[in-house]
């Protein structure tokens, strides 16, 4: 595991962010770019496809035994609906959704009538919902997820003792890069495991030299130093919750 250190400080012109393009010019990224004069793209180095309904069916999960779903993304969401729809399930309006987030809570108004359905939402992970599942501990539970399903809310759920069952809806699959062979960029930002997995999956003789690694959350962190990345810039941290002002906190220094 390699350390990072002062050295490696140097003047930051060019940032790749490996997440979608937004979709509105109402980011802080564009926000920091037009700052600080930065050239900022945006790359998404995985994507998720939806695992077909014949495939579902092999998992003999029968979608109405569940009272409950849980919700861990917007992606989750759209597969729920989207093997509801393939199947030819109507989804019941007594059905109840916890949602990791307001954002995603919202998020569902793309499917159902929003105020006539029952749906209760954390702050951004499963033990913010503890108090509300506890009331509604006797539901049964499914828990749409891709096929790399976030450790930690598996293991809430476990831990404490729910009823549900795990539904592979979409898988993570590697993204092709290989137009970004010849392009250098002072800092590379990653925000999962999946996307350094990628990154070796595309360059196997990738080589870190100069580039400033940003690592959002330490399951990132840890799949940069297994790979014996250095993380110049890591995010959240305590005053620190975004990677924006993470990687803005070094740009005061290192473009002094």
């Amino acid at each position: 595991m390699q350390e990072k250190n002062d050295s490696r400080i140097r003047k930051v012109k060019s940032i790749l962010v490996t997440l979608p393009k937004p979709e509105t010019e109402k980011s802080p990224y564009y926000d920091l770019a037009k700052k600080h004069n930065l050239k900022v793209d945006f790359r998404s180095f995985i994507h998720v496809e939806g695992v077909p309904a014949r495939d579902f069916r092999k998992d003999k999960i029968n979608l109405a035994d569940f009272t409950a779903v849980i919700f861990t993304s917007r992606n989750a969401a759209d597969h729920f609906f989207r093997i509801c729809e393939e199947m030819r399930y109507e989804v019941p309006a007594e059905l109840k959704y916890f949602c990791l987030s307001e954002t995603i809570a919202l998020y569902l108004q793309k499917y159902i009538q929003y105020r006539k359905r029952k749906i209760f939402f954390g702050k951004q992970t499963a033990a913010d919902l503890a108090e509300v599942l506890k009331k509604h501990a006797n539901e049964k539970f499914l828990y749409p997820c891709s096929d790399v399903a976030t450790e930690d809310t598996m293991k809430f759920l476990e831990k404490s003792g729910y009823n549900f069952t795990p539904a592979v809806l979409f898988r993570t699959v590697v993204s092709d890069l290989s137009d970004l062979a010849e392009v250098f960029y002072d800092v590379i930002a990653f925000f999962s495991p999946s996307s350094i997995q990628s990154l070796f999956k595309n360059f196997p003789d990738f080589k870190q030299n100069n580039t400033r690694i940003a690592a959002f959350g330490t399951n990132t962190s840890k799949a940069c130093t297994d790979m014996d990345l250095i993380v110049d810039i890591a995010a959240p941290t305590p005053g620190v919750p975004s990677m924006t002002m993470a990687i803005e906190n070094y740009i005061k220094i290192s473009n002094k």
